[in-house]
């Protein structure tokens, strides 16, 4: 694990596209793209959140995660990926572990994400890390988006 540097832009990329591209079909065109980014986009939350990125032995991105604060109290993760190879490793847990800790060392009490429907695997795993449904429900590109939260100890 260790903080993205811009020149990881391709491997996250990759990485999240490989991790959604399954459930390419149950998104809508703007909302898939938003999730697995552009090389533009990218650079932007490169730029505006923290990122970090789990490596294989040879520094290859096989996981990625990011976070940033939203007020003083609230941190948000979103677009965690990890390639399907390494699904079921361990991998997400150290991911959210490291988000996590860098939004308590930011003194965020509380952590919220987004997910939608399509996303059950990841909706467990959110709730089996402590995270729960907050009853907000938006709209992400014509779908519904389900925001989770949990306290920071």
């Amino acid at each position: 694990m260790r903080r993205a540097k811009k020149s990881d832009a391709p491997g996250i990329l990759r990485c999240l596209s490989a991790a959604f591209a399954e459930y390419r079909t149950s998104y809508t065109s703007a909302g898939f793209l938003d999730t697995v980014l552009t090389p533009e986009t990218v650079g932007r939350r490169l730029e505006e959140m923290c990122v970090f990125v789990a490596t294989n032995e040879a520094d290859q991105i096989v996981g990625t995660i990011a976070c940033n604060v939203i007020d003083e109290e609230e941190g948000h993760i979103r677009g965690m990926a990890v390639l399907p190879a390494w699904q079921g490793a361990g991998v997400a847990a150290q991911l959210l572990s490291c988000a996590e800790s860098q939004l308590r060392e930011q003194s965020c009490k509380r952590v919220s994400l987004d997910t939608t429907e399509p996303l059950q695997r990841a909706i467990h795993f959110y709730e089996k890390n402590g995270f729960r449904p907050s009853s907000r429900i938006t709209d992400f590109f014509g779908m519904p988006l389900f925001e989770y939260v949990k306290t920071l100890a």
